[in-house]
């Protein structure tokens, strides 16, 4: 027995992706669009996978009912237009009836038009109730069996679209995320990403999904580092890791009357020090036990050398002895 034409259907764009068997129709390819049966009726759908292998797929396969036509194609551009009205009518009836908690992320026709499905997120109104919503939307399209599912914000944030909190023109969940996955603070701090809410939560007040995307490769380059707080043999001594550095495969060490050095995994396991190409070495800092003030950053002294004559820069060099900081003019 041959295996089954498996294809892979998108019913929005940047949605999650559906996998259906068109055995019955082999000929259909990436960018044709289908009719299939769902549990909200006959859906108009667009491919968008093709020649899809059986065992990938775990889900039950249902067949399609049928290639889309040119006739099916206006009237699902028709179907859009009424949801958007539909849309509209049920925003104008919250702001009515003062219910400002609560979003309205879509709403969905069925290819027949018997069905009337509306996307909703009511978690910032705990006073609200859904039954009452229900029959009152009911009452305003009488011919159609009107249904409501909750979404959490993370799918009125998808639905909404607009600026990332990162600063992207789009939000990742509405360019190219097509299903949401479980996001935990673990992953901002496995890559040592600051808890402060404003840098890992997003516009839907939840934590970024962008989380998520260098999140395996961080687990995998620390498998080969020590953790930190344990105490490690180093070429220069045995010393506490006070930072792991996944991206550069080193640690950084505080060993016993020489301060933090940074060690490369390559040199904790061969147990010799790699010399660095670079011009100035973290190492060097350490050794002289200089503290050195950056140019381009601005201190609370900036304020007090603002009538400083032009040409003229301050640079402090500190040194742990308690030597006495000197000053001098280029």
């Amino acid at each position: 027995m041959a295996n089954p034409y498996v294809i892979g259907i998108q019913f929005e764009k940047v949605g999650k992706i559906y996998y259906f068997d068109a055995s019955n129709y082999p000929d259909l390819n990436i960018g044709s669009y289908v009719i299939v049966n769902t549990l909200r009726g006959l859906q108009l759908a667009q491919i968008i996978k093709i020649n899809i292998p059986i065992e990938s797929v775990k889900e039950e396969l249902k067949p399609i009912e049928r290639p889309a036509t040119s006739r099916d194609l206006i009237l699902k551009q028709m179907i859009v237009e009424k949801e958007k009205d539909a849309v509209k009518l049920v925003q104008d009836y919250l702001i009515a009836s003062h219910q400002n908690g609560v979003k309205i992320a879509s709403a969905e026709y069925s290819f027949d038009a018997s069905r009337l499905t509306f996307f909703i997120n009511s978690e910032a109104d705990p006073k609200f109730n859904i039954k009452n919503f229900q029959n009152e939307i009911s009452r305003k399209f009488p011919d159609t069996k009107v249904e409501i599912r909750q979404v959490g914000p993370r799918d009125i944030a998808k639905a909404l679209g607009g600026m990332g909190a990162c600063g992207l023109e789009t939000r990742c969940c509405s360019k190219f995320l097509m299903e949401f996955q479980s996001i935990s603070i673990r992953m901002a701090k496995t890559q040592d990403i600051s808890l402060t809410p404003s840098e890992i939560t997003g516009m839907c007040g939840r934590l970024r999904c962008c989380l998520l995307y260098e999140y395996e490769f961080y687990e995998e380059a620390l498998k080969t580092l020590p953790k930190r707080k344990k105490i490690i043999q180093t070429p220069m001594g045995e010393g506490k890791v006070i930072q792991v550095l996944p991206l550069s495969q080193s640690v950084i060490v505080s060993i016993p009357d020489q301060g933090p050095r940074q060690f490369s995994n390559e040199e904790l396991e061969t147990g010799r020090i790699i010399p660095k190409d670079s011009a100035i070495k973290m190492n060097e800092v350490y050794d002289t036990g200089v503290e050195i003030i950056a140019d381009n950053i601005k201190t609370d002294d900036d304020q007090k050398n603002k009538k400083q004559i032009p040409g003229q820069r301050k640079k402090t060099i500190k040194s742990r002895k308690g030597q006495q900081s000197r000053r001098s003019r280029r």
